[in-house]
Order: structure tokens, then C-alpha cells, then sequence
């Protein structure tokens, strides 16, 4: 079975970040969960992000996530794939150079990566999605994009694989998207 690397964060989506985690387990994978200046045992604070008829997406406060390895000892020649869920978290990860280079490093050597929601501006900003067909949170289309990828319009249970890549809009394609990824895997 194949090592994935999780890289997330604080304030992740909750679902985004648990599910994908416990089913490619499930699977039999080894899944490595890491937050930059985070250690193996500690914890993330995670949202709840839910579609009530409003705009955009509600929060609310979700669980805490146990992180079971440190970023720090983090060698990405170790890992088969990647897996970056949406939620806040993306929005300040794309901010630390370190993580740009481990997303790049999957890439630059066709390497099956996962993203889902806002997972999306982690991707651009690593300008890993140049000329890719891409789903995200509807909000990050114009970031998706500026970094030269087209960016597909799909249900919110909907994902795509251009690829390596396999995208989607929200945690309700967690059955899509976790089928095409493993597919990679």
C-alpha cells in the first residue's frame, strides 16, 4: 500500500481532514498527518464548514485533530502521494516556503496528489496547476485561474483527475474524489 502525506493545519475543515484520514487507513495506506512548527502527538484546532443557503459556507468550531508526524522530520522522497485538504488552513500554508517546496516536489515528479475546497490555493500559489483541469471551492475560481489552469464547474459531490491531480469543490465528494485518488495510489 502506498505512505500519503497529509499536510494540513489549523483550522482545516474538519471533514475535509478526518475522513479522507481514517478511510485511506481504512484502505491499508499510511497516512502521515504533519502542520508546520508541529510535533507528532500534538493537536489542531479544525472548522466545521456547512452550506445553509447563505453565500458562502458557515463555520463553526470542530475537533481537534492529533497530528501522528512532525513536520519537521518530514523527507518527501518518503511519501507516495500527497493529500491537502480545504478549510482556512491553505490560506496560510501557501505562506510558508517549506510547504510549497514538499507540494512541488510531488508534482515535479508525477506523484498522485489530492486536493479538495481551498486545498486549491495551496496549488497555485506552489504553480503546480499551469495548463490542469482543476475544481475547488467556487471562491477560489479566480485563483485557480490566474495561476493558468482551467477551472471546472462541478456539483458539489462532483471530483476530476487531470493526471496526477485529482481535485473537487467540498467534502460532499469525498466518495468521488477518494475513489479517483486511491485509483492513482
Amino acid at each position: 500500500m502506498s505512505k500519503v502525506l497529509m499536510i494540513t493545519g489549523d483550522f482545516v475543515e474538519d471533514y475535509e481532514n478526518m475522513v479522507p484520514f481514517q478511510a485511506l487507513i481504512a484502505m491499508g495506506h499510511e497516512v502521515h498527518a504533519v502542520c508546520p512548527d508541529k510535533q507528532a502527538g500534538e493537536t489542531i484546532a479544525t472548522s466545521i464548514h456547512d452550506f445553509e443557503g447563505d453565500q458562502t459556507y458557515t463555520e463553526k468550531r470542530g475537533h481537534n485533530f492529533g497530528l501522528n508526524a512532525s513536520f519537521s522530520a518530514v523527507n518527501v522522497a518518503d511519501y507516495d502521494a500527497l493529500y491537502v485538504p480545504g478549510g482556512r488552513a491553505p490560506e496560510y500554508l501557501r505562506l510558508n516556503a517549506q510547504v510549497l517546496e514538499m507540494v512541488q516536489h510531488f508534482a515535479d515528479n508525477d506523484k498522485p496528489i489530492a486536493s479538495i475546497c481551498h486545498g486549491a490555493q495551496l496549488l497555485a500559489t506552489a504553480g503546480i496547476i499551469k495548463g490542469k483541469k482543476v475544481s475547488a471551492y467556487p471562491a477560489c475560481q479566480p485563483e485557480v485561474e490566474m495561476a493558468g489552469a482551467e477551472y471546472v464547474v462541478l456539483p458539489m459531490d462532483g471530483a476530476i483527475t487531470d493526471g496526477q491531480l485529482v481535485t473537487a469543490p467540498a467534502w460532499p465528494a469525498h466518495p468521488a474524489m477518494l475513489r479517483q485518488f486511491v485509483a492513482l495510489l
